[in-house]
Order: structure tokens, then sequence, then C-alpha cells
């Protein structure tokens, strides 16, 4: 599912909501999640999982097409780790139906 399939998907289970509301809210909602791992910190969505950061060393690599060796830069990456009721979910042998997003406002 890409960004402008969830906004459609929301719309649709909320027709009381224009498509540009619905866009605005998973644009805030999203962006809030990428403001707090940018600042370090851990966001967790309850029955779906986790997400943080995780620093990566500096480290010697090593250019694949001529073989020669590369410093790597420390970075950061990005981790997730799902919810116990979605690995559940993803574990079954018949997935439960979506639970439906509902905007409560």
């Amino acid at each position: 599912m890409v960004r402008s399939e969830l906004v459609l998907r929301l719309a649709a289970q909320n027709p009381h909501l224009h498509e540009k509301e619905c866009e605005a809210v998973v644009s805030a909602i999203l962006g809030r999640i990428q403001e707090a791992l940018a600042a370090g910190d851990r966001v967790e969505i309850r029955g779906f999982g986790a997400f943080s950061t995780k620093t990566m060393r500096a480290r010697q690599g090593r250019n694949p097409k001529t073989g020669e060796s590369v410093p790597v830069t420390e970075k950061k990456a990005l981790n997730f780790k799902p919810g116990k009721e979605m690995r559940q979910r993803l574990n079954s042998d018949t997935p439960d139906a979506l639970p439906e997003l509902r905007w409560a406002g």
C-alpha cells in the first residue's frame, strides 16, 4: 500500500471527511513520526509495532566493482519491531480483516 492508497481507504471508510482532510491527517501523522525519529526518539504504535533508530558505526567497506577498500562513515538506520498482535496476525493461517480506521472528531 502506498500513501495515496492509504488516504483513499481512509476517505472511503470516513465519508464525512474530504479526501484533502484525510491527506492532511496522514501527512501530520507521518510527519510527526519522522520528526520524532530524527530527534532520536522511539515511536510505538500499540498493536502495530515500534520504530527506532540505530547508529551504524563507521567501518571499512569494499567497492564491489574494483575491490578497493573504501571508508564508510557512521550513519543512522531505521529499525522496526512488530508488535505482538502484528506478529500473531502475520503468522496465522487465516489473517483477520484489517480493523477500520475511524476518525473521532
